[in-house]
């Protein structure tokens, strides 16, 4: 219960106001798919909103080393404001991977793996549409024209992919025009020339203050925050927040990294204000999408000047 008040203490609105239905108990439904074309199996969570009417579906993707956990504090927020939620776990730069330490961590970061990553979101896509098209319970409930894709550090380099920036190694077309809206936390500047040129649908990059990368210190919140103006303007976002850390914004209701030194430490005042952080977190994504999947014009309005930030927080959008 303190996260859901803190939420809302944050923000200065309850999201009961945009959402008519909240269970105490969240529908989540641990599952897998598997690609035969690839021979490959994803690990999936689901959550489901109350209620049977149709809903927007918004794919989550976690960061290197992640899991389908990934983004739990997001995508509880979303379902309650009556979004279906999709989080996808992705082989090859997963848990599994922290076996081999951050040697192995830092090697899975290429572009091979993101290139899997791209083709497991576009899969589960073409699977989403299947199923609902078949009128699979649950399944036939998903607007299929109102789709979003978020995703975390490695996890912000798919939603970027897909959005519509260009990398010099990434696979080509890797935009995929079925989603309409973006969000990617701790995302990364682009590496040629133009790179967001391509990105023509609405986009929100949220960083902090102490959001470096784990792999690379030479890369700051302020390189990521960057993004926003590398956007063509229009439809871009962007939320920063003070204090934060990169782990902040992997959005786990239970943080495991509580490492005091090594490229996991976390900076102390991330981790006294993660519940804050994560509420703002939850309640600006919740309106983005409300925004920018459903049209919502009360959802717009507060988007204009957004209610709960903190001191030397930050909020631009055009």
């Amino acid at each position: 219960m303190r996260k859901r008040s803190l939420l809302i203490a944050a923000t200065g609105f309850s999201l009961l106001a945009l959402s008519p239905v909240l269970s105490v108990r969240a529908a989540v439904v641990d599952d897998s798919w598997a690609d035969v074309r690839r021979d490959r199996r994803l690990p999936l969570r689901i959550r489901w909103p109350d209620g049977d009417t149709p809903c927007a579906l918004i794919i989550h993707s976690h960061g290197l080393g992640g899991s389908r956990n990934g983004g739990d504090v997001w995508g509880e927020a979303w379902r309650q404001a009556g979004f279906a939620v999709v989080h996808v776990q992705h082989p090859g730069s997963d848990t599994d991977v922290l076996r081999g330490g951050m040697t192995a961590l830092r090697g899975a970061a290429n572009a091979e793996q993101l290139r899997e990553r791209i083709v497991d979101v576009q899969f589960l896509v073409d699977e989403v549409e299947r199923r609902s098209r078949a009128g699979e319970p649950g399944w036939v409930r998903v607007r299929l024209d109102a789709l979003g894709m978020s995703g975390h550090s490695f996890g912000a380099h798919t939603v970027q992919a897909l959005a519509g920036q260009r990398y010099a190694v990434a696979a080509p077309g890797a935009s995929d025009p079925r989603f309409k809206a973006f969000v990617a936390l701790s995302p990364s500047p682009g590496q040629v020339p133009n790179a967001f040129v391509g990105v023509t649908r609405p986009f929100l990059a949220i960083t902090g203050s102490h959001d470096r990368d784990p792999l690379r210190d030479s890369l700051t919140g302020e390189d990521r925050a960057r993004v926003y103006d590398s956007l063509p303007p229009g439809q871009r976002g962007l939320l920063w927040l003070a204090g934060a850390d990169h782990m902040t914004f992997g959005g786990n209701a239970e943080q495991r990294l509580r490492a005091r030194f090594g490229p996991l430490k976390r900076e102390p005042v991330a981790v006294e204000d993660e519940e804050l952080h994560h509420a703002r977190v939850a309640t600006i994504t919740t309106l983005w999408w409300r925004a920018h999947l459903l049209g919502d014009a009360t959802a717009i309005a507060r988007l204009r000047v957004p209610a709960g930030l903190g001191s030397g927080d930050g909020w631009r959008q055009d």
